[in-house]
């Protein structure tokens, strides 16, 4: 006659406990709103370095644009030497040169203007790409003060697990809150 018996220890018996709780407890929710947070604020950091990534390439255009401006003012300022030493030697020459030199004078201005424009285009278009960085930037700092928010409500809700504080598990939805919320001002460029 074999009869059998469990031996069992005090650790089994705990282990059947938690398996057979509800995982709708304290652990329950806040390892689902963990995972949620961790997913969302992967989220939010790929967007915060995007838009930190664009705002560089918008600043690059703009120095960009702004050495191409510099460049006209530069060949601005040569052609008003040029035409300045036509003035000159209209003023200087004999009767039979001045017809040249008037020439050479309004050839001058007429190319200074075209370059005039130019420049002030360019430097319109680099203003542009320094707004458009400056508006990239104001949204990276947000993704980044959302992701922050997160990663703090991930933190804290260990603590709030490992200390059993209810106080402590409001405290994690309302910060989570607060970066949801920011995260929602950054996509909304606000």
């Amino acid at each position: 006659m074999s009869e059998e018996f469990e031996v069992r220890g005090p650790h089994e018996d705990r282990l059947d406990e938690a398996a057979e709780r509800e995982p709708g407890g304290m652990a329950g929710q806040l390892a689902v709103m963990t995972a949620i947070l961790a997913t969302v604020g992967a989220m939010f950091s790929y967007m915060a370095g995007a838009t930190q990534a664009d705002a560089g390439l918008f600043k690059n255009d703009a120095a960009i644009k702004k050495t191409e401006a510099a460049n006209q003012w530069g060949l601005y300022q040569s052609k008003s030497g040029k035409q300045n030493m036509a003035e000159l030697g209209y003023r200087l020459s004999v009767a039979a040169e001045k017809p040249y030199f008037e020439h050479e004078v309004k050839r001058y201005e007429a190319e200074k203007a075209a370059v005039l424009k130019a420049a002030e285009k360019l430097d319109k278009e680099s203003e542009d790409f320094d707004a458009k960085s400056e508006a990239r930037m104001h949204q990276h700092h947000r993704w980044a003060q959302a992701t922050t928010a997160l990663q703090i409500a991930i933190a804290m809700a260990a603590i709030a697990l490992l200390t059993r504080r209810k106080w402590l598990e409001k405290a994690v939805f309302v910060v989570s809150g607060i970066g949801l919320v920011v995260g929602v001002l950054a996509y909304l460029h606000v």
